[in-house]
């Protein structure tokens, strides 16, 4: 087995590393900032392949991390819970690719005007809840945890090294192109007794979402390419109010709870292999864009699947 590190603590960093030290490697998460200053925490986290390039490899991923979850939706503990809802389409020829790993998909009967959807059972974590369950499984299994900046990765010990830094990934591996950040601003309201979401990507007017956790609901939202803008505005929450309530009434006049935005690290296709010209094996992985929470059970297990791979070579 291999001394690993893995950089990066938002939900990917500790998939990967929870998946590895199940296997028995010797793992240690290395990141600046916890999973409550990711961008994980920002997130709606309901299974959904948002902002990103639907691959064969990624809809399989997705499929794995679909039924790991449904599988933590039965302990309340983990913070994952499965909920009805729709996906409104608003185009001719909408991308059903995603519902071949979603069981008991069917016609949305009830939509905007002018518009189709799907209905089916969909998975969502609670983030704050579902973060700090996976962060404490992960200390459980033995991972070490190193609060500090990677410059390089001269700088990192181990046998194999993961890259899972999302936005800070390119600088560690001499640069990316193709890898870029989508901006999301959300704002949190009172839930007032909803559990059905909606997902309509294709909104005239923008991004629109409505995720009801357990005790809030998660409303957005923008894709703004190429924005490092971290920052929330309030025109953007107003017109993101004025879209959510349009789709689900019941939500105007709900108290604020709290409002985010965070940066999506996002790519022209996810990357997820083996990076020639090091001295030891180094695996990157990121490039989810909005899918981190959808994809990481599955990315997980091709991490760990690339690093027994690089063991015999390792070896030798």
């Amino acid at each position: 087995m291999s001394d690993v590190s893995v950089v990066g603590g938002g939900v990917i960093g500790l998939t990967v590393a929870h998946e590895l030290a199940a296997e028995g490697h010797a793992v240690t998460v290395i990141a600046a900032r916890d999973h409550r200053a990711s961008v994980s925490s920002v997130a709606a986290a309901i299974w959904f392949p948002h902002d990103v390039a639907p691959t064969p490899r990624v809809l399989a991923s997705g499929e794995a991390s679909y039924r790991r979850f449904v599988q933590l939706a039965a302990d309340p503990s983990t913070g994952v819970r499965l909920r009805h809802g729709t996906v409104v389409h608003r185009r001719p020829d909408p991308d059903l690719s995603w519902t071949s790993a979603v069981p008991g998909t069917a016609v949305a009967q009830t939509v905007p005007e002018g518009a189709t959807g799907v209905r089916c059972l969909l998975p969502l974590a609670v983030t704050d809840a579902y973060l700090a369950w996976l962060q404490k499984q992960v200390q459980g299994l033995g991972v070490r945890f190193e609060a500090r900046t990677v410059a390089s990765l001269d700088d990192v010990a181990g046998d194999v090294v993961v890259v899972a830094a999302g936005l800070g990934s390119a600088a560690l591996l001499g640069g990316d192109d193709e890898l870029y950040p989508i901006r999301g601003q959300v704002v949190r309201l009172a839930n007032p007794g909803l559990t059905d979401w909606w997902l309509d990507g294709d909104n005239p007017a923008g991004l629109t979402y409505v995720v009801p956790r357990d005790h809030d609901v998660v409303c957005g939202g923008t894709d703004d390419v190429g924005s490092w803008d971290e920052s929330t505005h309030a025109d953007v929450e107003a017109a993101v109010l004025a879209r959510v309530t349009a789709l689900v009434p019941e939500l105007a006049g709900q108290p604020v709870l709290s409002r985010a935005a965070g940066l999506r690290p996002a790519r022209t296709s996810v990357r997820l292999e083996r990076v020639d010209g090091h001295a030891r094996p180094v695996i990157a992985c990121y490039g989810h864009g909005g899918a981190g929470f959808t994809l990481s059970w599955g990315e997980a297990a091709d991490v760990v699947r690339l690093v027994q791979q690089s063991e015999p070579a390792r070896r030798n």
